[in-house]
This record gives C-alpha cells, structure tokens and sequence, in this order.
C-alpha cells in the first residue's frame, strides 16, 4: 500500500512539473514613428552657396536632382552619384550635415 500511495505521489509530482514547462513566449513591441515631412521644393539655384560646397566638397560626383527647404532653414538633397546611385542628404543652412 506504501508503495501504491508513493508511486501515485511521484506521479502527480511529475505531472505537475510537466505541467509548468511551456513555450516561452515574447511579444516584440512594434513602435511607429510618422514623420511630417514640411519641406517645400525650391530650385537648385536657390540653395545658399554653403551648402551647395558642401555637396561639392563631400560629393564630388554628385548632382542635386531636387532641393527641398523648411521653416529652420534645413536642406533635404535629393543627389545622384555618375554612378546611378541616389541618396538623400540633409545639411543645415551653413553647409554642416544633419540626420533627421
């Protein structure tokens, strides 16, 4: 009887043990930034002559394909390098990069 009681108690423990593993899980917490983006086009000829050396300077092979402006007087460049790469750059009105 001892051994009917042990064995039915070693059982139940083990079950219970079994009972606690489970697949961890972890939520990935996805995080939405919205940019407003309130640049206003402006011609190229436009743009102040530091941040046209700038370009020159940095880029050698690159030409700006659109120049865009906004109210703190920041610079989005659209370029093109000969080789077809594109990118997009973003210079303060003195010519200095900037990361937005």
């Amino acid at each position: 009887m001892k051994k009917i009681l042990f064995v039915a108690a070693l059982s139940l423990g083990s079950l219970t043990a079994f009972a606690q593993e489970g697949e961890i899980t972890q939520e990935a917490a996805v995080e939405v930034a919205v940019v407003q983006d309130d640049f206003s086009a402006v011609e190229t000829s436009e743009l102040p002559e530091a941040v046209s050396n700038a370009v020159t300077a940095n880029y050698p092979s690159a030409t700006i394909e659109k120049a865009y402006v906004n109210k703190e007087e920041q610079y989005k460049l659209e370029v093109a390098l000969e080789d077809g790469t594109e990118g997009t750059l973003y210079a303060d009105k003195d010519g200095n990069w900037i990361e937005l």
